[in-house]
């Protein structure tokens, strides 16, 4: 497919089980006291237009290994709002000031209310997995709620590494430090898990699941690669976070540490400077400057090509994960969403 052609069909899918999700989501976001600093609130994030990258992953791969939609739904429904609980909290731990095209929660109504909703969220993402009994039997379900303990320990712990790097100023990293982060805090839950429990359940839990690993780790950390140049160069409207968000934080993305690694002493010894200080320290200038320098040393570029390879391994490690399965829309759906992911908003 052409990209143009790419995006379409992907979108569209998307969209989909987007509305599916939601739809099935919604009697899970109780609608009872204490409304106003809590379930009136929790909507908020998953209705606010995120893709839905994550139940679409999940719900395709479980019609491509021939299951069905009502035997995997309220998994996808459950990793939407972990996914949403995910993004309040790091939006707090991070101290963003958007969330797609709208002020974070915590901007809106505090931190502490924030980080209740985000509790919330991940209390109310239990339920549905509790009634996959009902549907799956004790078995597969017991083996979502694995997948699913998994998916949350490795993500906090990614989250652990990244906010450690910031906290103590660590500015001597390698790629692989970086790779070995988002593997973490992003591929476990963005793409590996969702492939996993969606052949699980699909499958009746007679596959290896282990063949979705790579596969979901190249996808993965592609994604999170784009994700990361977005925030430098995207449209606010499109992307929907603040541009420059991860240098106001300090995040060390793939980009940052491609510039300390490559730049003067000297330079280093300013960038760490900058580093050092807290959020509300840093200007815009400080931010133009760490930009420019980006530039300077063709940071972004780098980065762009190592996305590039991780789609490139994705697009070999579907045909392991995905080939003897019959042609349809759900696998030809996961086959174009990973050139998608880095070709989206550019």
């Amino acid at each position: 497919m052409q990209s143009n052609e790419r995006s379409e069909f992907v979108e569209t899918f998307l969209e989909r089980y987007k509305d599916i999700t939601m739809k099935a989501m919604r009697p899970f976001m109780l609608s009872k006291e204490p409304k106003r600093y809590l379930y009136d609130i929790v909507p908020s994030y998953p209705e606010s237009g995120g893709k839905g990258i994550r139940p679409a992953l999940c719900v395709a791969t479980c019609l491509a290994f021939g299951g069905t939609l009502q035997n995997i739904l309220r998994s996808a429904v459950a990793i939407e709002l972990f996914h949403n609980a995910f993004l309040i909290h790091d939006d707090v731990e991070d101290g963003s000031e958007y969330r797609r095209g709208e002020m974070t929660m915590h901007a809106k109504h505090g931190i502490g209310i924030a980080v209740n909703v985000g509790d919330a969220m991940n209390v109310l993402g239990i339920r549905p997995l509790m009634e996959n009994l009902m549907i799956l039997g004790p078995k597969l379900t017991w083996q979502v709620f694995s997948e699913i303990e998994h998916m949350v320990t490795q993500s906090v712990e990614g989250q652990a590494m990244e906010l450690g790097w910031v906290h103590d100023n660590v500015c001597d990293l390698n790629e692989d430090d970086y790779l070995r982060m988002i593997l973490k805090k992003t591929c476990w839950y963005t793409c590996i898990h969702p492939c996993r429990i969606g052949a699980l359940v699909g499958s009746g839990g007679s596959l290896n699941l282990d063949c979705f690993n790579r596969f979901g780790y190249y996808m993965g950390a592609a994604f999170q690669i784009q994700d990361d140049i977005l925030n430098l160069i995207g449209d606010l409207k499109k992307y929907g976070k603040e541009i420059g968000g991860d240098i106001w934080e300090g995040k060390r993305t793939m980009m940052l540490i491609h510039l300390l690694n490559n730049c003067t002493k000297d330079e280093k010894e300013s960038i760490k400077s900058f580093l050092s200080k807290p959020r509300n320290d840093r200007s815009f200038a400080d931010i133009e400057w760490i930009y420019s320098l980006m530039g300077k040393y063709h940071s972004i570029e780098f980065a762009r090509s190592i996305a590039n390879q991780l789609a490139g391994a994705a697009l070999t490690e579907f045909f392991v994960a995905y080939g003897d399965r019959p042609d349809s829309d759900y696998k030809q759906f996961i086959h174009e969403i990973i050139l998608y992911m880095i070709e989206r908003d550019l």
